[in-house]
Formats: C-alpha cells, structure tokens, sequence
C-alpha cells in the first residue's frame, strides 16, 4: 500500500515527479541492444529509430507499471533504500501511474504494429507474439495475473531459475537485439545478443541485491531472496565471465582487433564487482546505475567494433 508517512512530504516539481517514476537511468538496458543491432546490421533509419522507440517504451512503461505495483502491493515502503518511488511516496495516484503506463505501452504496440507492417511481415505469427508478449511482460512483471517479480516457490518449477532474470534475459537481451534483422531477414549471430542480455540482467541483480530485505516482507521472491546473497553475487560474476569470453571468443573468429574493443571496460567491470561484494542497502545506488552504465559503454565499443569489421 502507498506509504501515507512519506505522502506527507513536500512534493517535487510535476516533471521531477514523473522523471522519477520514469527512472530514465535504466533505459540504457534498452538502449543498448538497438545500438548493437543497428552497428551490426544497419537497417534503414526510419525502421531502427521506430525499433529503438518501441524498445525504449517497453521498459519506460514497466518502469511506471511497476512504481505503481509495488507501491500497491507493499514492497515499496518507509524501509526502502532504493530511489524514490513517485506513487510510494505519495506524489502520484496508483491511478495516475497506471495510467501513464497503460499509455506509454499502448505507444509500444503501435510501434510494433507499424514495423510489422512496414517490414511487410504481418503475416508471421511470430513477429505478433514478441509484440504482444513484450507489451504483456510488463503488466506481468509485478502486477498481472501472474505477477512474475512475485513468483514464489509454489507455483511453477521454472521459479526456481528466477523470472525476473530470465526474462530480463530474453527480452532486453535476445529480443531487442536480434528482432530487428529478424524483420528484415537478415542473420545476427546470438553471441551479441547474449552479451547484451548478460549486462542488463546485471542491473536487475543489483537492484535485487540492494532491495532484497524489504522484498522478502513483501513475498517478492527474486533470485536473491530465494537464493541469498552469495547465489545474486556469483551471478553477477558469471554473467560478465560470460560476456567478455565471448569477446575473445569473437575478436579470434574474426581474427581483428576491433572486437577486442570492449575490453576496454573490464577496469570499471572490476570495479563494480569489487563494490556490490563489499556495500549493502543504499550504498549500492551508485552501483545499479554502475551496471547500467557499464552495459552503456561497453555496448558502444561493441558496435563500434561491429562498424568497423
């Protein structure tokens, strides 16, 4: 339920409200992939600003979705040590949030409707279920009928791998950078697809690691609730093994120094890694936006790379 304590507080300016809600510093994990895609394939303009609008929708309209579930559904409360949330504190409706989601989302699907059309495969199945599951995924997250950032134990054996991981997986990682050459018929291989899924699910284990305290009052069963700490951290480590592997495993395919570009983060990479084993609560702020921006960078030296090969 809305915290009516922090309600009470003096309220930012309207646009330093919906900014909030918006958590823009995330969008780099959509960002990111239509960057990689756009640098290895280079589709039209019209096509790939689209495709990056349509990206960046879906996470801005989950964002805003769940501002307003967790506020209703109590995880987000006076213990929180993560940013503010707008409709937590009081500063907006559980109505007004959900409102501008459902619209922002409704953005997404005419997007989607528009490239199906102008990439003349409105006629394949599977280009309507990615649009329509990217638009569902995001009520579904933390408040649909099956409110995936809530799953516990009890309901699906596929739990246990953590949900909120796997899709964020699947959807900011192989979804959004290789749906676009897929529209145009076009091969990307799924290493690069990988990469930039492993750094987004990044973000979302930090944001889980800070948060998992008052998650677990709120029966919001992320991986580092239902596994603990040290589980949310080796995946951390795993993940990035993962990623800057198959930047060698790359750069030795195609025998050139340009994919060898994106080791140039392993400094920050270490860093980050040095400081989510070694901060708790609302230290690790910094550090959510830390694996944002290192996705960021790290995905520009890629398609940087991907350009010039």
């Amino acid at each position: 339920m809305v915290n009516t304590k922090e309600s009470k507080e003096k309220k930012p300016p309207t646009w330093q409200i919906w900014w909030t809600a918006a958590r823009p510093h995330t969008l780099t994990a959509s960002l990111c992939p239509c960057l990689v895609s756009y640098a290895a394939c280079r589709p039209p303009w019209k096509l790939h600003i689209v495709w990056t609008v349509f990206c960046m929708t879906v996470q801005l309209g989950t964002n805003l979705h769940n501002d307003y579930a967790d506020a209703v559904l109590g995880a987000d409360t006076e213990e929180r040590v993560g940013q503010a949330r707008a409709t937590a504190k009081g500063w907006l409706t559980p109505q007004q949030t959900l409102r501008a989601s459902c619209t922002v989302l409704l953005g997404t699907f005419v997007a989607g409707v528009w490239l199906a059309f102008a990439t003349e495969q409105s006629h394949n199945p599977m280009v309507w279920g990615l649009i329509l599951t990217s638009v569902l995924n995001a009520f579904a997250y933390t408040g649909g009928p099956v409110p995936l950032g809530y799953i516990g134990l009890s309901h699906w054996s596929i739990a246990y791998s953590g949900l909120g991981d796997v899709f964020c997986m699947a959807y900011f990682g192989f979804v959004a950078t290789l749906m676009m050459p897929f529209l145009l018929r076009m091969d990307l291989p799924w290493l690069y697809a990988l990469q930039v899924g492993c750094l987004a699910t990044n973000i979302l284990v930090v944001n889980n690691l800070r948060d998992r305290f008052t998650d677990v009052k709120a029966n919001k069963r992320t991986t580092a609730v239902r596994f603990g700490k040290f589980f949310s951290l080796y995946e951390y480590v795993l993940l990035l093994a993962i990623t800057y592997g198959l930047v060698l495993l790359d750069a030795f395919q195609h025998r050139s120094m340009w994919r060898l570009l994106p080791c140039l983060t392993m400094p920050l990479a270490k860093k980050e890694i040095e400081a989510i084993w070694t901060k708790e609560g609302s230290l690790l702020n910094q550090h959510v936006g830390g694996a944002a921006k290192l996705q960021l960078a790290f995905c520009v030296l890629l398609a940087i790379g991907l350009h010039y090969t």
